[in-house]
């Protein structure tokens, strides 16, 4: 694949382009508290963000099967270039807090559509027997920004403020935009007529795709449930580290960075393991592995222990999430790609900030172990559900 000239550079133009989120994510926060110090504006932000996420993914699916992809893709890296450029460039001469309030849901309308757009271009750049692979090139270059961009974010944003943070964020969209002008995605057979829908329409669309497809349909109801039951466990780590065994913010620190080393392993893994084993027996076995490891949290104060069985979920989760984009992307005919994307997204991430507050809420009242015992059975009941579903395939069909 490193002979693959467009998804090499379409690899680095990614990676930059997470990294840049990595940097927004800190760096707006920051700049926020340092112009009110308040902690309600920061909340106020992120709420504002994921709803436009969420907005957005009603039509983003629309807007990728009905327009050139890689032109979408470039549009939404010249915008938030654009717009994030903006912000030092105001804070120059004085703070002004409303234009985060503007910034940052259009920075998210246009993030939004940039994921659902990338899922269906990479089957035009990759052959596909080689689609799961690039999906774990992909996959582990975001571990890698989602733990350089933060880092490099407080750094700089240590050094020189906020601000100038969030202005090379900008840049960072800038060059990811240069790069894909460069990427020349070929066309595939199964490219049908853009659609004439609306954005409900349209969105409507690819649930009904996910409902005929009886892998799909299955996948869907599955992670709907894991991720109401998984989506907190971050923050309850966080919470458990903290509190139940007195660690510092720099232990806490550690502890995720070495967990994320669990997503680079399952990125270089999957391609060879699901071409062995099958879609099945990979995302089933995965799904055991993390209830394994959220079981394991529970029951253990050591800090080691903690970080292992972190690293051994994020790579479970990798190993799942990965075959199920890449199955999407196998059995979907092009012009539905980002249609179904859009909407096998917005289903199962639906349920998943009520399950966060609810885990976090049960933590407070009842302690970590026990939410980790709850949300560690709650895997293993997917896994077992699964076994009894289409899922357990080890070759999904390629049509609903």
């Amino acid at each position: 694949m490193r002979r693959d000239r467009g998804f090499t550079i379409f690899l680095i133009a990614q990676t930059l382009s997470v990294a840049g989120d990595m940097f927004t994510a800190v760096a707006i926060p920051l700049l926020a508290l340092k112009a009110t110090g308040s902690v309600l504006q920061m909340g106020l932000l992120t709420g504002l963000s994921g709803v436009a996420s969420v907005v957005t993914g009603l039509f983003a699916g629309v807007v990728a099967d009905r327009l050139d992809r890689r032109t979408v893709l470039i549009v939404c890296d010249v915008a938030r270039a654009v717009l994030y450029g903006l912000i030092p460039i105001v804070w120059l001469f004085a703070p002004q807090v409303w234009l985060l309030y503007v910034i940052v849901p259009l920075g998210a309308c246009f993030g939004m559509t940039f994921q659902v757009t990338y899922v269906t271009v990479v089957p035009a750049l990759v052959e596909p027997d080689r689609i799961t692979e690039a999906n774990g090139r992909l996959s582990a270059s975001y571990a890698v920004a989602g733990v350089a961009g933060p880092m490099l974010a407080g750094v700089v944003a240590g050094a020189f403020g906020p601000s100038v943070a969030i202005g090379v964020d900008a840049a960072s969209f800038a060059v990811s935009a240069l790069g894909l002008c460069l990427v020349r995605p070929r066309p595939r057979g199964d490219r049908g007529p853009a659609p004439a829908t609306g954005a409900l329409s349209g969105f409507l669309d690819g649930v009904r795709f996910l409902w005929r497809h009886p892998v799909l349909r299955s996948l869907t109801v599955l992670l709907s449930f894991f991720i109401f039951v998984t989506l907190g466990l971050t923050d309850i780590t966080i919470y458990h580290l903290k509190e139940d065994l007195g660690q510092t913010d720099a232990a806490v620190g550690t502890v995720l960075a070495v967990a994320s080393a669990g997503t680079i392993a399952a990125s270089a893994l999957v391609g060879r393991a699901r071409r062995r084993f099958g879609f099945g027996p990979c995302w089933i076995g995965a799904q055991c592995l993390a209830g394994i490891a959220v079981i394991t949290l529970g029951v253990t104060r050591h800090v080691t222990i903690v970080a292992a069985m972190m690293t051994a979920f994020l790579f479970a989760t990798a190993i799942a999430g990965i075959c199920s984009m890449s199955l999407r992307q196998e059995v979907t005919p092009d012009h539905l790609l980002g249609r179904v994307t859009s909407a096998f997204w917005t289903v199962h991430y639906a349920l998943g900030p009520v399950g966060a507050a609810v885990l976090t809420a049960a933590a407070e009242g009842y302690g970590a172990s026990a939410v980790y015992l709850v949300a560690g059975a709650g895997c293993l009941l997917v896994a077992v559900a699964a076994a009894f579903t289409p899922v357990r395939q080890r070759w999904a069909p390629e049509a609903a």
